[in-house]
């Protein structure tokens, strides 16, 4: 193994997401002279992210009050009208805006690219000296003698499957900093290793999870209305006993953005949240918006959806976490990029203020207590019931409840109540407790396959290179996973990376097509035995998702 080299930094920032590059550019902001790298996994910026999305200005009006006027993707499309679907098979019905309190309704927010909104925000950081390094994944965390973090590895470059070195080697560098913040986004591999190190669950919730699966289509023009919102809710994930819902965003260029969540709490093993959203599309208020278009782009990821109770701890000796991997999410607004971005910026303001008293590697404590009294801790604590009551009651009276409790929160005379939930993977049952789903072929127009979806994300990998999904026990995948529940990765998966192979002849292989991998981090989360472990490919792997 070549040796490694180093590079001394004040901080370093793991993922170039919107809360990544918010936490770069206030902290050049606070201070120029500081060194600020930021690391991002994607070919480019951008490349990795994919939301609706419906941005609340809130975060960036602070960040960058003259964004407006300095050529910002965000202020192209304003939000013009809002509307919100309860969908059965054939028919909708709009719920009246009266029945949702205030702070739910979309007036003064934009429709837009979060990938091309991100590109931007990368470019006004690379402009105030910040060091962005995308095709650089961390892969390991540095620890100083005292146990604080100190710094990260990145992703060795040019191993062969079989572990060897290539020709192309490039050992991984020692990035050394003061202070280092995971901006992963939700799941991350190395956010996941600092909850444990440090215990930052223990006085929280277990952070649950939605996927979310997108396109872009290309609409005739006669259809399109700039700056239209539409949520749904309820079919087709009513039959199924699951629950979530849909969106389509008029954006610029005569482009929507259609999607559907669904929630990984689900008990059905046969549940295929891709098919659900293939379904989803051929509802007739859907159909007539498509029928003349043409899909442009795909892609899958998975959303935060535990809300208040699920937020960790947020600092700790050297580190701290913001953005999705902490878990900012409104869910009933479906927005978190602002409450991500203001994470990022208070982290900053607190490391700027610790960096000039002096100091390194120290716990940022003001950080989490500046974070559990600012606005985004108000928003989130008013709607920190809305996922639970949903999970537990199911799509229409958990809808109430949720309303309810709003409005009551919303008044000021909230329920002394935090309801509960537990880990996703823990409400899977046995598949011989139900029927499988006989979901639609596709037709090719509207609806699709998994395979040539992921074409769509112009997603790409080395092909020579160790497998980046790892099975702890392939045993247990195949006796449990398999014979008890039916083989659920072969449909949670939105992109056809898992295969039982063999199954009939009583030789059952479990096959993994890692090269299919858009990072949506749904194994790592709905596995049944959290057997599957997500961890960083090869540097600029992945997706590669356009306007997304």
């Amino acid at each position: 193994m070549s040796e490694r080299e180093s590079m001394p930094c004040d901080v370093v920032i793991i993922g170039g997401g919107v809360a990544g590059m918010a936490a770069a550019i206030r902290l050049k902001q606070l201070n120029e002279e500081l060194e600020v790298v930021v690391l991002e996994k994607g070919s480019e910026v951008g490349a990795h992210v994919l939301s609706g999305a419906v941005v609340d200005p809130r975060a960036i009006d602070e960040l960058l009050p003259e964004w407006r006027e300095m050529d910002c993707p965000l202020a192209q499309v304003p939000v013009t009208d809002n509307q919100h679907w309860v969908m059965s098979k054939s028919k909708k019905y709009e719920m009246p805006h009266f029945a949702m309190p205030p702070f739910m309704s979309n007036k003064g927010n934009y429709t837009v690219s979060l990938a091309n909104l991100t590109r931007w925000l990368g470019e006004q950081a690379e402009a105030l000296g910040v060091m962005v390094f995308p095709g650089f994944p961390a892969s390991e965390v540095l620890f100083d003698d005292d146990g604080a973090v100190a710094g990260v590895i990145t992703q060795d470059m040019g191993i062969a499957a079989d572990g060897s070195e290539k020709p192309d080697f490039q050992p991984g560098m020692e990035i050394h900093a003061k202070y280092t913040l995971f901006a992963e986004g939700v799941r991350g591999n190395l956010t996941k290793k600092m909850k444990e190190r440090f215990d930052l669950e223990a006085n929280c919730q277990p952070q649950v999870y939605g996927l979310g699966v997108k396109e872009l289509w290309d609409i005739d023009p006669g259809k399109h209305v700039p700056g239209r919102v539409i949520h749904t809710q309820g079919w087709p994930l009513s039959e199924s006993e699951s629950w979530g819902g849909g969106f389509i965003y008029h954006q610029a260029d005569n482009q929507v953005a259609i999607g559907f969540v669904t929630a990984l709490d689900y008990k059905n093993p046969y549940v295929s949240p891709f098919q659900e959203f293939q379904r989803w599309k051929h509802h007739p208020d859907i159909v007539s918006l498509l029928e003349g278009g043409k899909r442009v782009a795909y892609g899958g990821r998975a959303i935060n959806e535990g809300g208040w109770q699920s937020v960790p701890k947020l600092a700790f000796p050297g580190g701290a976490l913001i953005g999705c991997a902490a878990g900012f999410v409104n869910v009933p607004r479906i927005k978190g990029s602002h409450t991500a971005m203001k994470s990022g910026m208070l982290a900053a303001e607190t490391i700027a203020a610790a960096i000039a008293d002096g100091k390194e590697k120290t716990e940022l404590s003001d950080y989490d207590a500046n974070l559990r009294s600012s606005w985004v801790a108000r928003e989130l604590e008013a709607v920190k019931n809305a996922q639970p009551a949903v999970s537990k009651f199911g799509g229409e009276i958990g809808t109430v409840f949720a309303g309810i409790d709003m409005w009551m929160r919303y008044l000021k005379i909230g329920l002394p109540i935090t309801m509960k939930h537990e880990a996703d993977y823990k409400h899977l049952q046995r598949a011989d407790l139900f029927r499988p789903i006989e979901y639609p072929k596709p037709d090719g127009v509207i609806s699709f396959d998994r395979l040539t979806s992921v074409a769509f994300s112009y997603t790409n990998h080395a092909e020579d290179q160790p497998n980046h999904l790892k099975v702890c026990d392939m045993e247990l995948q195949k006796e449990s996973e398999l014979e008890v529940y039916g083989g659920p990765s072969t449909r949670y998966c939105p992109a056809g990376v898992y295969e039982w192979v063999d199954v009939e002849e009583g030789d059952p292989k479990f096959v993994i097509n890692s090269q299919n991998c858009v990072h949506c981090k749904t194994c790592d989360i709905k596995d049944p035995n959290q057997n599957i472990e997500w961890t960083t490919p090869e540097g600029g792997g992945g997706p590669n998702y356009p306007n997304m």
